[in-house]
């Protein structure tokens, strides 16, 4: 059957017993439902109710499908009353999308929710693309850069991260410090996009001559990585320079540099209780991160 809408209202036409009581269960006109049953009627062949002074009766036709409208009626009541009681529950598959960079922050912070909740799934997605969240894609997004505009999204910051461009001690041994008169004398490490949304990479693209790009990457992990091998100077957030080591500042770093990190999360989904509870836990414990 094509049409739910008709069946619906031949359902409430027998439940009521009257065209008007129907249309005022349904919210309706009445000559919506007298269209809806006489296109139902034309559309099966057959008659479903015998018209009379008091009323709508339904004939044996109309009883057979108004028993198998009825149950579906209440399946999908039940259903309902489900779906709802599930946006009030901390429980089942949560998506969070988030740049692979944040990994060493993000993953004992999920740790921890966890083991508050341990009926939640979570399946984190490091990549850099931009889920679509409208689509399902993800139930909370964690984004840097500008302020994300999709509509019937909700944006709320969460922190801003310190960017410090650094090299290692073997780098600065070989090849000395980093002065503004010094940048085509040294050996950068860049993105591998040509305009990239980074603050710090757009500085870079602009004050550091092109031939001084010696090694390209598209993550901030294989950036390090490259720094710490030698190859040349790059972009590190300054909580993994405190981490890693003894890295060496080879330039103050610049207020545009640092990059803003929100969190994003879609209006259909941003009430339900297992998102609430997850973004209370993420602003809780980004205080005790290490990003200034």
């Amino acid at each position: 059957m094509d049409n739910w809408d008709e069946i619906r209202t031949a359902f409430q036409v027998a439940r009521m017993g009257t065209v008007s009581g129907a249309a005022e269960v349904l919210g309706v006109h009445h000559a919506t439902v007298i269209r809806h049953i006489d296109a139902l009627e034309g559309r099966l062949g057959a008659k479903l109710f015998q018209r009379h002074a008091r009323g709508y009766t339904a004939t044996e036709a109309g009883q057979d499908l108004l028993s198998v409208a009825g149950q579906a009626d209440d399946q999908f009541t039940q259903l309902a009353g489900r779906i709802r009681g599930r946006g009030d529950e901390v429980t089942g598959d949560l998506l969070v999308t988030s740049l692979a960079s944040l990994s060493p922050l993000l993953v004992p912070t999920i740790a921890q929710f966890q083991d508050r909740h341990p009926d939640v799934r979570v399946r984190l997605i490091s990549d850099a693309r931009l889920f679509r969240l409208e689509y399902g894609e993800a139930h909370v997004a964690i984004r840097a850069g500008k302020l994300p505009d999709q509509p019937d999204n909700v944006v709320q910051p969460f922190f801003t991260q310190t960017i410090r461009l650094v090299a290692s001690p073997d780098y600065v041994a070989r090849h000395g410090m980093l002065t503004e008169d010094s940048l085509d004398a040294h050996r950068f490490i860049g993105p591998n996009e040509d305009t990239p949304r980074a603050p710090f990479y757009r500085w870079l693209m602009e004050t550091v001559p092109d031939q001084a790009v010696v090694f390209r990457a598209s993550h901030m992990e294989t950036v390090k990585e490259a720094v710490l091998a030698g190859i040349g100077i790059g972009f590190v957030a300054g909580w993994d320079q405190r981490n890693t080591g003894d890295l060496v500042d080879m330039l103050p770093p610049m207020e545009d540099w640092s990059a803003k990190v929100w969190l994003v999360t879609h209006m259909d989904l941003h009430r339900t209780a297992k998102v609430q509870t997850f973004l209370k836990h993420l602003k809780e414990q980004v205080k005790t991160w290490p990003v200034e």
